[in-house]
């Protein structure tokens, strides 16, 4: 199946996963919770190669709502592409959307997905304002 991605989102990064046998569930296919750790990993990956590595005394995103789309079922042996876009950036928030598919059948969407990100300051566990630098990367051009 393809999905268009809206022109709305801006494409910032992509990763390859490779899917580990324990990523599969009784099923045989790639447990559904899987797919958030997969799109949560994109996420991490981004932030830490844009210099805000996870660091509980300063500030950086946290998720307040996650979704996922199932379309295929992915199974071991196999390697993921996630590629990760950005929207909709509001005074201490910002949209993030995930595709995933297979290396090996290029451009055909197994699961995509999203989530709200709040930026916050983990010490005072408030919502602050998206860093001007943040929000530069997550404003489509």
């Amino acid at each position: 199946m393809k999905i268009e991605i809206p022109e709305r989102k801006k494409w910032v990064h992509q990763m390859v996963i490779p899917v580990r046998w324990g990523d599969m569930d009784i099923m045989g296919h790639v447990n559904n919770a899987v797919y958030f750790r997969y799109m949560e990993s994109i996420r991490i990956d981004w932030f830490v190669k844009l210099g805000y590595d996870p660091n509980p005394q300063g500030q950086g995103p946290i998720i307040v709502n996650a979704f996922c789309n199932f379309y295929k079922q992915i199974q071991y042996p196999s390697d993921v592409l996630a590629k990760l876009y950005v929207s909709d950036p509001g005074r201490t928030t910002f949209e993030s959307w995930t595709t995933l598919e297979r290396t090996d059948e290029p451009g055909v969407i197994y699961s995509a997905g999203g989530a709200t990100a709040i930026w916050l300051d983990f010490p005072l566990q408030k919502a602050v304002a998206l860093p001007d630098e943040i929000r530069a990367l997550v404003t489509p051009d």
